[in-house]
């Protein structure tokens, strides 16, 4: 019998307020000491009553839009009730009957991979917002190891919008790059940073398995018991946990038992779930309505937050591959950390370069169309890789990058022009990075560039060969490859300023004339 993966994902989104859901207290989760943006209404005195944040209702529909989904007339909240420490009121300011948005979908594919469908759409059942908890901080409090739970209360009260998926999900794989898709798109629209090593943005997986035929039909009508594992907070944890879930479920299959419906944490650690309690149900939740806040009339508010939807990152992908000529994985790395709009200027300067230097005179023609692929893949490689890297190893992203569009654009022109190596052009990139210079002046007063007079470089040519008898000889009897090795050489004497066509040029020459 075969077992297909069955999985769905709630995934909870801070917003990107001022304030909090219900009060005025400051939305600093990350910055804040301890206990510091707090109030009675967000720790839950007696008589504090809660007032709605517009900023969170917009952000909520203009994410849901986003989305596709289906924005109702109205929404209501609901009192979600439980006791936990991190819940000061006893109960949750949430949605429950009428939530923000209804029946949306998200297509995607997954670049690099093979999985065993091509395009994917993922339905959205629901997106409804409400309040966060506060976050426990557990510790050893004394010399005997025993443990101390403190709670900040700064989060409590944070805006929250979760958005719940069907469960359309069939591997770990699709489970991660949805859950990607869904960050660019929160931060294409500006609704969360998005940040998971912040707690920005949370995951619960839920897991089952399906018995199919080799046609992946099902064998039954009902899906089997399915476990929620809580509070996933990388991509990476996401994936990995979902794997152990499918892991450990088709063991307890093969030993015929069934897996009993619970909600399980998990060990970054260890690599594995641990089970934490019997799953709830809605019921357990006693949900009722929220007496202290009216119903929401969405449809002004829908209109208004349609009209300042900008590009979503599917649409984005597709532009920078159809008319950039880029890759889809350099595209969707572009769209997934903010590139797009730097990537574009980028790529109009060597697009102009091109129609004021295309020697066909036609724009579109074969030969200016083969050098912006070359300019795409010379300028993602250059982008994706050393780029990055520089920016990771000084804590910068794009956002913080000094060299201009049209400097790194130059750049790219040089390297493709054979006017610099790769290796003195890493060099260029560095003092580019750091000091915002223009590329022409900083190759220049550092030496880095592949210009050393001819003259010079045709002495340096006839030295090696005759330093080098056996090679010359080498080549001398036929050996034509080996002219590469002079190359080579030269390219090392010169510690990379020779050009390499004009090099290879001149070494042909030397031998022709001595023959």
């Amino acid at each position: 019998m075969r077992l297909l993966p069955i999985i769905g994902l709630e995934i909870h989104v801070q917003l990107k307020t001022v304030s909090k859901m219900f009060c005025s207290c400051a939305n600093v989760i990350d910055t804040a000491d301890p206990n510091t943006s707090i109030c009675p209404i967000c720790t839950g005195q007696p008589g504090a009553l809660p007032a709605l944040n517009a900023m969170a209702i917009d952000l909520g529909v203009k994410t849901s839009l986003a989305l596709q989904c289906t924005i109702p007339n109205r929404s209501i909240f609901d009192r979600k009730n439980y006791f936990y420490p991190d819940l000061p009121k006893g109960y949750q300011i949430s949605q429950f009957q009428f939530p923000l948005a209804v029946d949306g979908k998200i297509e995607f594919d997954i670049v690099g991979e093979k999985p065993p469908r091509d395009h994917i759409t993922v339905g959205i059942t629901r997106a409804h917002l409400e309040e966060d908890a506060a976050k426990n901080i557990h510790t050893s409090s004394d010399d005997n190891n025993t443990q101390a739970t403190y709670v900040d209360y700064n989060r409590a009260g944070t805006p929250l919008l979760e958005i719940v998926s069907e469960p359309d999900l069939r591997s770990p794989a699709e489970a991660k790059t949805y859950l990607q898709e869904i960050r660019a798109i929160l931060r294409a629209i500006g609704a969360s940073d998005a940040d998971m090593e912040k707690g920005q943005m949370r995951c619960d997986a839920n897991v089952s398995l399906l018995p199919v035929d080799a046609q992946n039909l099902p064998l039954q009508r009902k899906y089997n018991p399915k476990i929620e594992v809580k509070n996933l907070n990388s991509f990476r944890s996401v994936e990995r946990a979902i794997a152990y879930e499918i892991k450990r479920h088709t063991k307890l299959y093969e030993s015929n038992i069934i897996p009993v419906e619970s909600t399980r944490g998990w060990d970054e650690n260890k690599g594995e779930t641990f089970e934490q309690r019997l799953k709830e149900t809605s019921a357990d939740y006693r949900y009722f309505p929220e007496p202290d806040l009216p119903p929401q009339n969405l449809i002004q508010i829908h209109e208004c937050m349609k009209a300042t939807l900008p590009e979503l990152p599917a649409n984005q992908r597709r532009r920078l591959i159809n008319e950039y000529w880029f890759s889809p994985s350099d595209a969707a790395f572009f769209v997934a950390n903010g590139w797009t709009s730097y990537v574009e200027d980028v790529m109009s300067e060597l697009g102009g370069w091109l129609e004021a230097t295309n020697p066909t005179g036609k724009s579109g023609g074969e030969l200016l169309d083969d050098q912006k692929k070359k300019f795409a893949k010379l300028s993602g490689g250059w982008m994706t890789s050393k780029l990055t890297n520089i920016l990771t190893d000084r804590n910068m992203t794009i956002t913080d990058l000094k060299l201009k569009a049209e400097d790194f654009a130059e750049f790219i022109h040089l390297i493709d022009a054979g006017e610099i190596n790769s290796a003195n052009a890493m060099k260029l990139l560095v003092y580019l990075v750091d000091t915002g210079d223009d590329p022409s002046h900083l190759m220049e007063i550092h030496n880095l560039g592949q210009n050393l007079p001819k003259d010079e470089l045709k002495q340096i040519v006839k030295d090696i060969i005759i330093n080098s008898p056996d090679q010359a000889a080498q080549v001398k009897a036929g050996k034509l490859g080996v002219l590469k090795w002079f190359v080579g050489a030269v390219m090392k004497a010169t510690e990379g300023k020779a050009n390499p066509v004009t090099t290879e040029e001149l070494v042909k020459k030397e031998f022709e004339d001595t023959n």
